[in-house]
Parts: structure tokens; sequence; C-alpha cells
């Protein structure tokens, strides 16, 4: 099958195992997603299923007549492309369901837009410490010195304030709890990136 899978975020909570333990899960929605076209190794170079997820309001024209000769009547609001797992190729049109995909006790990494916080400080972006108060009131949070005067430079990856969030982050080794294939839910453990509703990618950990 395919190597991953499309999930919309949901809220946390927290169960308890067999043995008595409380452990932090993420709920999540995991919809079948439908085959949308099947790339090979003569045509494209390389093998992968692409799928549709989501719904939306609107879509462009060419996109809109491709999914009318697949008989799809909702419009997805995206595609994704996932590496084959098996020789067992789907079909397009087909459904795609979490089960088929993931199994309970599995590991996979979940990979979504972080929340985005505008421009940032130091303390709130990299987590440094305030200066004592010993000054001026206003440079409690100031970063203080960036360096010494030999490079006459800000070197590349100083730590500084700057653009603090909404970028691609990855969480590894993330286990599925539960599937619930009647009501599309499924639970993973811990925290990963993105916001409420939001789309995460979830990939079987190498």
């Amino acid at each position: 099958m395919i190597s991953g899978f499309l999930v919309k975020k949901g809220q946390m909570t927290s169960i308890y195992t067999e043995d008595g333990k409380r452990i932090a899960v993420t709920k999540c929605i995991a919809k079948p997603l439908t085959v949308t076209q099947i790339k090979n190794q003569e045509k494209d170079g390389y093998q992968a299923v692409q799928v549709a997820y989501g719904e939306r309001k609107k879509l462009d024209k060419s996109t809109s007549t491709k999914l009318t000769k697949l008989k799809i009547e909702t419009l997805p609001k995206g595609f994704q492309e996932f590496d084959l797992t098996s020789d067992q190729i789907p079909e397009i049109g087909s459904n795609i369901s979490i089960d088929t995909v993931f199994t309970v006790g599995e590991e996979v990494d979940a990979t979504g837009i972080s929340k985005g916080h505008g421009f940032a400080g130091v303390i709130k972006r990299h987590g440094f410490k305030k200066q004592p108060l010993l000054g001026a009131s206003d440079r409690v949070r100031h970063p203080g010195s960036i360096g010494a005067q030999t490079p006459s430079k800000v070197v590349r990856g100083k730590k500084m304030p700057g653009h603090f969030g909404n970028v691609n982050k990855t969480i590894e080794n993330l286990k599925i709890i539960s599937i619930n294939p009647e009501t599309n839910e499924i639970l993973i453990s811990g925290s990963f990136s993105g916001h409420f509703n939001s789309w995460i990618t979830l990939k079987k950990t190498i």
C-alpha cells in the first residue's frame, strides 16, 4: 500500500493503558483518501500514488475536469503523493482507509505547520534568560552581546529576534494508540505541530 496518510488534527486528551498508566494522546480524524493518479517508472521516472484529501468550495478548471472524469463529486482541498510499500497498486478512483496503511502500536512521524507567533524576541523564540535587574530597565529582555569584534559581522545561524513559528516541523517516533474505522478516529501518543483542524502528514518511521 502507500507509505503515509493525511489526517485532520483534533483536540488532545488523556487515556489510561491496560497497566493503569496515564498517557497524553492527540485525537485525529482520518477519512479515506481517494486515489487520483498512479505514477510509474516508465512515464514519470518513479513510483508513487497521488491521493486527494479534504474538501473545498472552488477549484481551478483543469483540476475540476480531471476530477469529473474520475467521477469524484466533492472538490478536494489538495493532493499529495506517497511512495508504494508493496506490489499491490490501488486503482484510480478507489478509496484508501487508515486501517489498511497503519496498525495499532506502529511508530509514525507526524509533519505539520507549527503555529505562527509573528515577530518574537530571543526569550520567547529561543528560551533565553532575562538579564539581571541591575542596569537600565528596558534591557532585561534584550539578547546582549552577539559576538566578538574579530569577525566584524553577524555569523550565520546566530540566535536573534525574528519570525517565530509557521514552519514545517516533524515529530518522530510517535505511537499509534488506537484506530476506529467506523468513526475514522485515530489516537496518536504525545503532541505534534499544527493548529486545530490542520492537516498532518503521517509517515512510517524508518
